[in-house]
């Protein structure tokens, strides 16, 4: 009799869990990244991966590429938007030449923490932002966290914003980079990721601009010999599915891949967030000399950077910029009551 009951059990059961899973077929989903293996973003993707296959019963399978295999970011993106790829998750930068409302998340110096950005991210304005990618064959599951972006360079020490001139520093192809650090009195080069430890090695470049976690785990710090917190950028990745894969999933199936996305998101950031707060001691004991950018070299930073604030907030869209900034200050008075 108890056998028959455990086995009663067992079909109800598989009824109740069947019919979800009888609505997923097969999918595998290549997703690319240019970031090295032991990179948070690369573990959150793989975590994405487990995510996906649990609650797909096995049929959803993300296999995640690393260290540019598949491409660099704007390759990889353009490689989504002609359904010759299914994933991958570029710097928000890589987005502003298909949607320029994204760029206004660059912009120098707008955000002091990162609750302030979970807050303009997580909210009306990054889910509008999102929703302009369809449109460009993209979908987006959602901003994960690359974080405030740091000066490194091989050649002196930065205590002062007019120690970076001279300095050639690789930054991300995008307009708002190069005049952000020209205007600093770098020589912004625009350069692949993929090709920038080699350029470093080589002193083709000076230097770079990245968070902890990604100057740590790509190991500039074999290049590299000065650190500046400069906090200069705050810098966030776009989770995103080629728009062209994602037609092809029942409902079902998408809800899974949005479930997934959702909580990888959360594990990315807890992630990176506890990565780089070890990172700059790991960068020390490695030999690098860290230096802090003193509030009032900030200030001057500030100052030299208007007229980048000033012609890039019209070209992203002053109404764009002006949101973002209404939802900022809603942020900070949500951070500001919790404590």
């Amino acid at each position: 009799m108890q056998i028959r009951s455990l086995g009663l059990a067992a079909a109800l059961l598989a009824a109740l869990v069947s019919p979800a899973w009888a609505q997923v077929k097969e999918h595998v989903f290549k997703v690319g990244t240019g970031l090295s293996e032991d990179h948070p973003q690369a573990q959150a993707l793989k975590h994405f991966a487990e995510q996906l296959a649990a609650k797909s019963g096995g049929k959803l399978v993300a296999r995640v590429y690393t260290s540019g295999a598949l491409g660099n970011d704007v390759s990889m993106t353009s490689a989504l938007r002609g359904g010759t790829l299914e994933m991958t998750i570029p710097d928000s930068s890589t987005l502003v030449s298909l949607v320029k409302p994204f760029g206004v998340l660059n912009l120098p110096l707008t955000f002091n923490n990162e609750k302030e950005a979970d807050g303009v991210l997580d909210g009306p304005f990054g889910q509008k932002l999102l929703a302009k990618l369809p449109e460009k064959g993209l979908i987006g599951l959602g901003f994960w966290e690359n974080g405030f972006r740091h000066i490194t360079n091989s050649r002196r020490p930065v205590q002062r914003a007019d120690d970076l001139s001279g300095l050639k520093l690789r930054v991300i192809q995008s307009p708002l980079f190069l005049d952000t650090f020209n205007a600093l009195g770098a020589n912004a080069t625009p350069m692949p990721f993929t090709e920038l430890y080699s350029a470093m090695e080589q002193s083709a470049v000076d230097g770079q601009e990245n968070p902890p976690a990604t100057i740590l785990s790509s190991k500039f710090y074999e290049v590299q010999k000065h650190l500046v917190l400069s906090r200069h950028m705050y810098s966030a990745w776009v989770l995103l599915m080629s728009k062209k894969t994602w037609d092809r999933l029942s409902p079902e199936e998408q809800k899974i891949v949005q479930e997934a996305a959702r909580e990888a998101t959360l594990y990315e950031r807890r992630t990176i967030r506890a990565f780089s707060e070890t990172a700059l001691a790991e960068l020390k004991k490695a030999g690098m000399q860290i230096t802090e950018l003193p509030p009032p070299e900030q200030a001057r930073m500030r100052a030299k950077l208007q007229p980048v604030l000033a012609k890039f907030s019209k070209e992203f869209g002053e109404d764009t910029t002006a949101e973002l900034n209404a939802e900022l200050a809603k942020a900070r008075a949500a951070v500001t009551a919790k404590k």
